[in-house]
């Protein structure tokens, strides 16, 4: 058996401002995403195959922030960060706050198999990204009026934004796919452009091990989307696998307790995915919505929003 879910941001997505174009829009996306991942899976290829291959799908969409559709910092350039980890062995990598990548996540990968680091970052990251042979597209390829309009509400300000929804909303974006591939293995991957208008290099929990990804085979595979600042000092990935491997909760249970309880106590706000060995997926999010999608093997695409 076989399983992948994505998601494609969680945050106050107004109902009001949804039409129905934009979510037909939405959920063919998420889509395109799943068939990127279940059809690897489906030929037997690896979970993290198919997350990278899903997550490489919605950083193609303008319609995410990640890879092309990211958000502009404060400096009127993007800052890209990625992370991508086997729950087989535990392998990992993870790249931050770079610049001109088209698919950050397949440039983690590449550090978890290509060096003895978990994490790169800035310059350094570009420069490895160019001795494997990775292009640079220009900041032409990220443009898109939607973020620029977006940036240009807050330029000259300390403010930053969150992504998906109007001026007068708080939304949350970023990318994820987590998979059960037919061996028993699962894989989790996270990608984002991060805050609008963000300043000073500013890193969230989406490249960092442990807050915005995590997957052992032992316990299961996170991607969060939310609030990164809360994520981050709630290790909230981890927390989900240590809920299940030492007090013995299910995957429901932990991310449940964790999305539902522990982030609303200390205000954070967002979701994640989750999903473990035995094929269970958990969709949990406190905030008004999540793009959100999965299918299992043999079965139909779901796609959700609210």
């Amino acid at each position: 058996m076989y399983a992948i879910a994505i998601h494609g941001g969680a945050g106050t997505i107004d109902k009001s401002e949804m039409t129905v174009e934009k979510e037909s829009a939405y959920k063919n996306a998420l889509k395109e995403a799943l068939e990127a991942g279940q059809k690897a899976l489906s030929k037997g290829l690896s979970a993290m195959d198919a997350v990278e291959f899903a997550v490489n799908s919605l950083e193609n969409c303008l319609l995410f922030n990640a890879g092309k559709g990211a958000v502009f910092c404060a400096d009127g350039g993007f800052e890209l960060d990625a992370s991508i980890m086997s729950g087989k062995d535990l392998t990992a990598g993870a790249v931050a706050g770079i610049k001109n990548i088209a698919n950050p996540i397949s440039l983690a990968r590449k550090v978890s198999e290509k060096t003895p680091h978990v994490m790169l970052a800035g310059q350094g990251a570009i420069d490895f990204a160019k001795t494997i042979g990775i292009n640079q597209e220009t900041d032409e390829y990220f443009f898109t009026q939607q973020r620029y309009d977006q940036w240009q509400a807050l330029v000259g300000t300390t403010e930053v934004a969150l992504d998906h929804g109007s001026s007068t909303t708080k939304p949350i974006g970023t990318v994820g796919a987590v998979a059960l591939d037919k061996f028993g293995n699962i894989a989790a991957a996270t990608s984002t452009g991060g805050m609008t208008n963000k300043q000073y290099g500013r890193v969230g929990d989406t490249p960092i091990i442990g807050s915005g990804t995590y997957a052992n085979n032992a316990t299961c595979a996170i991607s969060c989307t939310g609030h990164g600042e809360y994520f981050l000092r709630s290790v909230v990935a981890y927390d989900i696998s240590c809920l299940m491997e030492y007090a013995g909760l299910s995957l429901d249970e932990a991310c449940n307790k964790v999305v539902k309880d522990k982030l609303v106590k200390i205000g954070g706000e967002g979701g994640l995915i989750a999903i473990d060995s035995k094929g269970n997926i958990c969709l949990p999010f406190n905030s008004a919505g999540m793009y959100r999608g999965l299918v299992r093997e043999g079965e139909d695409y779901q796609m959700f929003i609210y």
